[in-house]
């Protein structure tokens, strides 16, 4: 899926600004929606790679004019749609009005201390030795899936080195979509800066990514 929030090397955004000493919330909503969120998703009726595909399915005029936690109340509007926790009647009266479906779990406020502890490792054994190896050339697959992807566009159908081999990890294009965990190896590849801008490159730059195994190929 080539959503709105793949923006690398795309024109017309101007520079990076980072908010100096930026706070963790500007608003006092903020927290709650990082609340609400989170207590949203411990109803363990989805994962979060289809939380993430629910962000970045929203459409560009939308995702680019929200901040930050409008996206991420935006997107939950959806999951909470599609699972059937709310209607659009609900919303539309601001409350509950319609039967709703029972959540797997609920998290208590005296469990939350351990549950974010705890945190969602996605890390998991492959039954496969890596593919790769450090130092190898790879070239990344060109492609452009209607589904979730973690391949950043930017990075498609360019030669790199692989830098390290690390564990395996929870197939993000599979699991967004209830298709199973499918793990992988997953490799940081380095390419050099031509290779990624081309023409007028800084020769002294470099970017790396992380890349799922299925990504690459061997150069």
């Amino acid at each position: 899926m080539n959503g709105p929030q793949d923006l690398g090397g795309q024109m017309g955004f101007g520079p990076v600004a980072p908010e100096k000493d930026e706070p963790y919330f500007h608003a006092a909503w903020e927290r709650r929606a990082l609340g609400v969120t989170l207590t949203a998703g411990a109803m363990g009726a989805w994962n979060i790679d289809e939380s993430r595909h629910a962000r970045e399915s929203l459409h560009p005029a939308v995702y680019y004019s929200s901040s930050y936690y409008q996206i991420w109340i935006k997107a939950l509007e959806v999951l909470l749609k599609r699972h059937g926790f709310i209607s659009e009647r609900d919303l539309a009266e601001g409350r509950a009005v319609d039967p709703a479906a029972a959540p797997k779990r609920v998290l208590k406020a005296e469990n939350v201390p351990a549950v974010l502890a705890k945190g969602g490792p996605c890390d998991r054994p492959v039954a496969t030795p890596a593919r790769f190896k450090a130092g190898q050339a790879v070239r990344t697959k060109n492609f452009n899936p209607t589904g979730h992807t973690r391949l950043p566009r930017y990075a498609r159908d360019k030669q790199g080195v692989i830098e390290a081999v690390r564990d395996g990890f929870v197939f993000p294009d599979s699991n967004a979509h209830g298709k199973g965990e499918n793990p992988q190896w997953v490799y940081t590849v380095v390419f050099d800066g031509a290779e990624i801008w081309g023409e007028g490159a800084d020769p002294t730059l470099t970017v790396s990514i992380d890349a799922w195994e299925s990504y690459l190929e061997p150069a």
